[in-house]
């Protein structure tokens, strides 16, 4: 069983990327998906500069060793995760892309057994299982026939990526992560993410020609998505894989949506129903049957 330190470090980054996604839903109309992603780690990396300058210096020689691999993990979790899901939610349903992103469980033994070679034991199946038939109980607020109202549009493709993306970042982050301190790697990453984004943002802005909203609002929700669910997140993240492995973690991703409806009634005055409690209940065992060795 982990630990108290380790569990608050597992619960912390869906808690904050549960209320990522509540300040997401505020932000809509007022910055372009991609260029909201890319805004956001642009002041993170500005933010973490004092912090990680100094060690990048002194750790320059390594970080040319493995540019090719931070490269990746910055692909991966900066540029694409973020950037598919707030693509996702511009032609798809909310109900559809946190359906599809609580399957994470079962991408991340998918991705392991084929990338990675690593076994897959039944309580695993049984736990990703069991946390997905919670979420799913949530989403459509416990009535099965909603299911059969579910069509797949291009924002479910862009979300399926981002789930791929996500498990693939966090088996090459428990496998491969270089021996980096852990600020001079996140900024690394911010970096290599926010240079790969360039591209995009710049077809976004330009020949989409999207526009920004420039106002307190929107500086209020950029300054937001660049601390809470990015850089302290991340280290929690970290943290967490490297004291829990790279599945547990990824288990407790399915407790987002439960956050959300909690950070829902504080903050939008959308009261839980009963659906909630079975669906929580549900993921809560979920993880326990997953997280037995």
């Amino acid at each position: 069983m982990p630990g108290w330190q380790t569990l608050l470090l597992l619960t912390f980054p869906p808690l904050s990327w549960a209320g990522n996604a509540i300040v997401g839903h505020i932000a809509a109309g007022a910055v372009p998906p991609i260029t909201l992603n890319f805004l956001r780690w642009l002041i993170a990396a500005v933010l973490l500069t004092p912090f990680a300058w100094r060690g990048v210096r002194e750790h320059r020689a390594a970080l040319r060793r493995h540019a090719v691999l931070i490269t990746v993990l910055g692909m991966l979790s900066i540029a694409s995760y973020n950037a598919l899901q707030y693509l996702a939610l511009t032609s798809s349903t909310p109900i559809n892309v946190t359906l599809i992103g609580a399957s994470m469980p079962l991408f991340l033994l998918l991705v392991g057994v084929t990338f990675f070679r690593e076994p897959v034991r039944r309580h695993h199946v049984a736990g990703a299982l069991l946390c997905l038939v919670g979420v799913s109980f949530v989403l459509v607020r416990g009535e099965l026939a909603r299911l059969a109202q579910l069509d797949f549009v291009p924002g479910d493709l862009y979300m399926l990526a981002a789930t791929v993306a996500w498990s693939g970042y966090t088996w090459m982050l428990r496998k491969n992560r270089p021996t980096l301190p852990l600020t001079v790697f996140l900024y690394a990453q911010i970096v290599a993410g926010v240079v790969v984004s360039i591209p995009f943002v710049s077809w976004e802005l330009g020949v989409a020609g999207e526009q920004i909203a420039w106002g307190w609002k929107t500086l209020g929700i950029l300054m937001y998505v660049a601390t809470v669910p990015s850089l302290l997140a991340y280290f929690a993240w970290d943290r967490a894989i490297a004291s829990a492995g790279a599945q547990l973690p990824v288990f407790f991703v399915t407790l987002t949506p439960a956050f959300a409806a909690m950070l829902s009634t504080l903050l939008l005055g959308e009261l839980p129903h009963w659906y909630h409690g079975v669906g929580l209940a549900a993921i809560l065992v979920g993880i326990w049957i997953a997280q037995r060795r």
